[in-house]
């Protein structure tokens, strides 16, 4: 059996917090060759800062070798199985899309706390449920050295129990994304963790964690993906057996359940 990635205490405070940062979840080499290719795609110079004038270029979806890689080391498998549980959760082949954030004054519009929404309602709103439809985490990939001047993401601790509770009443159907940002003001007074780190860390999140952007007050671009793992199979919120994933045991906690069924 293999070595685990990460201990009892570390799952633990991934059921607490809502999530867990991995260092040296892929090599840096696989980030220097990936900001080759993005740096290519934005249009600047590197060498030059006066061409960096935008303060986020958004880039669409890379599935090039390094950013492959990068996704599927067997370091991250291992974590997906412990977090998600063996055989319920997809590989991915791609890392989504790139929000490169410049230094700049400016506010880049897109700084608001917010929870990721997964699936499309009936509507064709973007959504979220208490069972996490589409969406078996949320990934923060560090493609630079993020320090906390470089725009870090911002984590309100423990929101995803409070997020599970507002999901809660509104059953399979859920809450839009809009109308789930407006309820966040009760995640207001946690703590904030800021997502940094070297390149080559990713920080494993649960899929109802509130977090936001923020603007790039230092002297470097910062590059991160932030793609979500898919499901195998959809989250159960009661098992017979017990079995919780670590994601769905925060969403029975933030509900006030067991983690373990009567029998």
């Amino acid at each position: 059996m293999s070595e685990r990635v990460f201990d009892d205490a570390a799952i633990r405070r991934f059921v607490d917090d809502g999530f867990v940062r991995l260092d040296d979840a892929f090599p840096r080499a696989l980030a220097d060759e990936a900001r080759e290719l993005l740096w290519a795609d934005t249009g600047c110079n590197a060498g030059d800062s006066s061409t960096w004038t935008r303060p986020v270029i958004r880039l669409g979806d890379y599935a090039q070798t390094p950013f492959r890689q990068a996704v599927n080391t067997p370091r991250l498998h291992d974590a997906f199985d412990e977090l998600v549980g063996a055989g319920r959760w997809l590989p991915r082949e791609s890392l989504g899309t790139f929000p490169i954030r410049f230094p700049s004054p400016d506010d880049p519009g897109d700084a608001g706390w917010h929870v990721d929404a997964s699936f499309s309602g009936a509507g064709g709103a973007w959504c979220v449920n208490v069972n996490s439809r589409g969406r078996a985490l949320l990934m923060l990939f560090l493609f630079s050295d993020v320090a906390e001047d470089d725009a870090p993401t911002r984590i309100r601790v423990g929101s995803h129990r409070d997020v599970a509770r507002l999901l809660a009443p509104a059953g399979d159907a859920g809450l839009e994304f809009m109308e789930l940002a407006r309820l966040l003001d009760v995640t207001a007074g946690l703590p904030i963790a800021l997502a940094t780190g070297a390149a080559g860390t990713v920080y494993l999140c649960h899929p109802f964690l509130v977090h936001a952007a923020q603007p790039n007050r230092g002297t470097r671009p910062r590059f991160i993906a932030q793609p979500p793992l898919y499901g195998a199979e959809p989250f159960r919120l009661h098992r017979d057996d017990g079995d919780y994933s670590a994601v769905e045991a925060a969403i029975r906690m933030g509900l006030g359940l067991p983690l373990r069924e009567p029998r």
